[in-house]
C-alpha cells in the first residue's frame, strides 16, 4: 500500500508528463504558449452567432441542422408534467455566423458547431452541451473544442474552452452564451461571446 508521499510524487509526475508533452507538441508546431495576466485581457476573442433548426418530424427537413437521437424518458413526461425533455439527446450540425442573419443559399458560415447536447435534469430544462467549433474559412482554419452544462433558466451560461487545433491550437478560455433569439422548440440563436486566456501563436 503506497502512502501519501508516495501517491504526492505519483501525481506530480504525471502533471509533469502532462505538460511536457503539451510543450513538446507546442515545440513541434513551432509555436509560443501565451497566458493572459487578467481576465479583462484574452489573449484572442470574437463573437459568433449560433443557429440551431431543430427536426420537427414534418416539413423541415431541408433546413433542420439538428435532430433528436431519442425520445425523452417516460420519467420526463409522466412524473414532471412540465415535460423537461430529460434523457433526450441532440445531434447537431449548426451554421455559426459573425451577424446574426442565417446565411444565404450558397453562402459559408463562418464556421460550424457540431457535437451533442442533452437534457439532464427532471425539474426544468438545463442541458449539457459537447461539441467542436470547425472553421474552415479565410479568416480561420482549425477546431474549438467546447463543453459544459447549459442553465437554461440563466441569462447568460459559459462553457469551457479545452482545447483546439490549428489557429486555435491547445486554446482555453470561456465561451459566454446568450439566447438572442428563439421560435418555440424548433429554432433558436445563441450569441456566444468567446473569451481565450491561454493561445498558442
Amino acid at each position: 500500500m503506497q502512502g501519501p508521499t508516495a501517491s504526492f510524487r505519483v501525481s506530480l509526475s504525471i502533471v509533469v508528463a502532462v505538460f511536457l508533452l503539451g510543450s513538446s507538441a507546442a515545440a513541434a508546431h513551432g509555436l509560443r504558449r501565451v497566458v493572459s495576466s487578467s481576465s479583462d485581457e484574452p489573449c484572442n476573442e470574437m463573437t459568433l452567432y449560433y443557429h440551431d433548426i431543430l427536426y420537427n418530424g414534418v416539413n423541415n427537413t431541408r433546413n433542420a441542422t439538428s435532430a433528436a437521437a431519442t425520445k425523452p424518458t417516460a420519467l420526463s413526461t409522466t412524473h414532471w408534467k412540465n415535460g423537461t425533455y430529460f434523457g433526450m439527446l441532440v445531434v447537431f450540425d449548426d451554421p455559426l455566423t459573425v451577424g446574426k442573419a442565417l446565411p444565404v443559399a450558397g453562402e459559408e458560415p463562418a464556421a460550424r458547431a457540431q457535437g451533442f447536447y442533452f437534457y439532464d435534469k427532471q425539474e426544468s430544462y438545463t442541458s449539457w452541451f459537447g461539441f467542436s467549433i470547425v472553421f474552415n474559412s479565410t479568416a480561420h482554419k482549425g477546431t474549438m473544442n467546447l463543453v459544459g452544462a447549459d442553465l437554461m433558466d440563466d441569462k447568460t451560461r459559459d462553457l469551457s474552452v479545452v482545447g483546439g487545433t490549428g489557429d486555435f491550437f491547445m486554446a482555453r478560455g470561456i465561451a459566454t452564451l446568450r439566447l438572442d433569439a428563439s421560435e418555440g422548440a424548433v429554432y433558436f440563436r445563441l450569441q456566444m461571446d468567446i473569451k481565450l486566456y491561454e493561445c498558442y501563436v
